[in-house]
């Protein structure tokens, strides 16, 4: 807290004046360009690493970025992340949802270990509000991840896209770069995608094409940022080599 309050007072000083005028600017029309899902990490701070400003983006964060399956839900209702997806991509009319994981994922982690049945087991689930999240909402992730160890991390997954007839090809770390548990990370990532096109309200739109997904990556440890590449069939980092063709994938892609 002394962090925190000694932090509000150099805001005070130095932002605070700045950042009432970009509120009052985009008060009464706000544009925002993207619905964001991420992890709660401490370490994941979107608006920076993509340069987003007030206005930009709603961000919507959770515990190993997911957002879970329409089939869990009566009528779709009664949690945060399906409500986010309305309000951003419905009622504000949000024409580009990202999902955004990263490296070393602490929630993600922890996924994995559930692949150990005493670990996952139901007395376990009761004492761990984390667990038992993980066990309803992440276990597709954790079957995606199990069918591509048993190719030894070498064959493509499928996952479906924008409609149940849309689907894309997945390479995961095609050149065996991160370890075990970040492979899941960014299996976990491309899963929420064929989750969020689960939800009857946007089907329309995702069948007109009028709203997109798209997934980031997020390497902690380089700073390093990916974009899955549907035509690439994997993550590609960002950078000055990729940044033109990645444009022009997505100016063609979702047009």
């Amino acid at each position: 807290m002394d962090k925190l309050l000694k932090g509000i007072m150099r805001y005070r000083s130095t932002k605070k004046n700045k950042m009432v005028e970009m509120f009052k600017r985009v008060k009464d029309n706000p544009v925002p360009k993207a619905v964001f899902f991420t992890c709660i990490d401490s370490r994941m701070i979107p608006t920076r690493f993509t340069q987003t400003n007030i206005g930009d983006m709603f961000i919507i964060r959770n515990a190993g970025n997911i957002i879970p399956h329409s089939q869990h839900f009566m009528d779709e209702l009664t949690t945060n992340e399906p409500a986010a997806l309305e309000l951003g991509c419905v009622v504000n009319d949000v024409r580009h949802i990202i999902v955004c994981g990263h490296s070393d994922c602490k929630a993600i982690n922890l996924l994995y270990k559930l692949q150990d049945s005493d670990f996952a087991s139901q007395v376990n689930r009761r004492i761990s509000p984390l667990r038992a999240w993980l066990c309803t909402h992440a276990l597709s992730s954790l079957e995606k991840f199990q069918q591509l160890e048993l190719t030894d991390y070498n064959k493509p997954l499928i996952f479906q896209a924008e409609t149940p007839l849309r689907k894309f090809v997945a390479y995961i770390d095609p050149e065996n770069k991160f370890n075990i548990e970040d492979k899941l990370s960014q299996i976990n990532t491309l899963q929420q995608l064929q989750n969020i096109a689960s939800y009857g309200f946007l089907k329309r739109r995702l069948e007109k094409h009028q709203l997109h997904i798209h997934a980031l990556w997020f390497d902690i440890y380089t700073g390093e940022i990916y974009y899955f590449s549907r035509a690439a069939k994997k993550f590609v980092v960002i950078d000055e080599e990729n940044v033109e063709k990645l444009l022009n994938e997505v100016n063609t892609y979702y047009s």
